[in-house]
């Protein structure tokens, strides 16, 4: 059981990175990886900023939200990896003024 909790993890895994490579040329969900980027400071794992900055909330204006919808579920071990918060990132849109889609929860 375990050795195939581990397997299904390892495969979300490389199927995310695989995505993300694939999709880092144009960026995620319609925010380009600098765009990305600028939020990080307000999702960081250690010492957030306590609001995201324009240009942060400016870039989730012109994201699909949606598409970042379907990145919250199995987002945790990739966003880990940019050392974001999961939690703190779903937040964002919320403290930039926008509305996530009602499916995001």
């Amino acid at each position: 059981m375990a050795k195939s909790r581990a397997l299904v993890a390892t495969l979300l895994l490389v199927l995310v990175v695989s995505v993300t490579a694939i999709e880092g040329v144009h960026g995620i969900c319609g925010m380009s990886n600098d765009e990305f980027k600028l939020c990080q400071p307000a999702a960081a794992v250690e010492n957030p900023t306590d609001n995201p900055s324009a240009e942060c909330c400016a870039a989730l204006g012109k994201a699909n939200l949606s598409c970042i919808c379907r990145y919250k579920g199995i987002a945790g071990i990739w966003l880990r990896m940019y050392h974001i918060d999961a939690d703190r990132a779903m937040a964002l849109p919320g403290k930039c003024g926008l509305t996530m889609p009602n499916n995001c929860s």
